[in-house]
């Protein structure tokens, strides 16, 4: 069902004995796009990678990936996978380690070398699959991986941390490596704890704590601005204390902050001051990070 998400799971559950690892779940990720997972440790990420390779069993739920019933034999050959820990034997040249898991996924033989170089050339790695892998740098390592990942032209990639080792020239490359991914039509599944990262190459995102999912949606929905600083003088401190009803007040001299209040009623706001004998000399919205963001959601822990 080419029409379906790439991943939709509901209510999904993970208990290890009295440790609730995954509590409800609930998230939808559509086709063709760079899908950002969030969270701190121990919020449940691992937990939900497992389960939607088929790897561990729900103890709850349900999901499906592709159109699929997650686990599916038929969903599973579909998918890339790239750990965030992962090691290549090093007296391998990248194309015999690329040739090891053509023969793991069980691709046709007459396919190989079509696959193995496709995947040399998305990574450019090209003219090093005949290197060992021993000498190859961190960056080079990641970029393989990617190209493990990409054998059988997968629709959905899951990523665990494919930067957190990197230097910033080698971010960028994975970065790039990324969007060429999503512009050929896949979807990646991006588990990471770089909030910079996540933003530079993330179509959504899901915000997820303690198993669930607290927050979701593109990064213009996540980080719209629902703060404004107002500059306002000749306002008596118990006329101040009024405009409580538009949100959380912090008062910083002749600048008021007013957080959590929608868009639609800053003219409101303004009126109101205006109508307790205040004059209003500025109106600034406060545009959030993701890590901004991303800490309130979670409380500043």
């Amino acid at each position: 069902m080419i029409d379906s998400p790439a991943i939709v799971t509901r209510d999904l559950a993970k208990r290890y004995g009295a440790i609730q690892a995954l509590a409800g779940l609930t998230m939808t990720i559509p086709r063709a796009s760079v899908f950002g997972f969030l969270g701190p440790n121990g919020a449940g990420k691992t937990t939900a990678v497992k389960l939607l390779l088929g790897l561990s069993r729900p103890t709850a739920g349900e999901g499906e990936i592709l159109g699929q019933p997650i686990g599916e034999r038929r969903s599973r050959r579909r998918v890339g996978y790239l750990p965030e820990l992962f090691r290549y034997q090093p007296w391998l040249t990248a194309r015999e380690v690329l040739t090891l898991h053509c023969e793991l996924t069980d691709i046709d033989r007459a396919a190989w070398a079509r696959e193995i170089e496709d995947a040399l050339a998305v990574v450019g790695l090209t003219d090093r699959g005949s290197t060992r892998v021993g000498t190859f740098s961190k960056g080079m390592q990641q970029r393989l991986g990617l190209g493990v990942a990409l054998l059988g032209d997968p629709e959905l990639i899951l990523l665990d941390e494919p930067t957190s080792a990197l230097d910033p020239v080698g971010r960028h490359d994975v970065r790039e490596i990324i969007r060429a991914l999503r512009d050929r039509g896949m979807t990646v599944f991006l588990n990471s704890h770089l909030l910079s990262e996540v933003e530079q190459v993330c179509d959504r995102v899901a915000i997820v704590d303690h198993g669930k999912v607290i927050a979701e949606g593109t990064l213009d929905e996540l980080l719209r601005a629902d703060t404004v600083r107002v500059h306002a003088t000749d306002l008596r401190r118990e006329a101040r204390a009024l405009l409580s009803a538009f949100g959380a007040i912090t008062d910083e001299g002749e600048w008021l902050v007013v957080r959590g209040i929608a868009l639609d009623r800053v003219p409101d706001l303004v009126a109101a001051i205006v109508g307790a004998g205040g004059r209003v000399h500025a109106v600034e919205p406060a545009h959030e990070s993701l890590e901004d963001r991303f800490l309130r959601l979670l409380g500043g822990d």
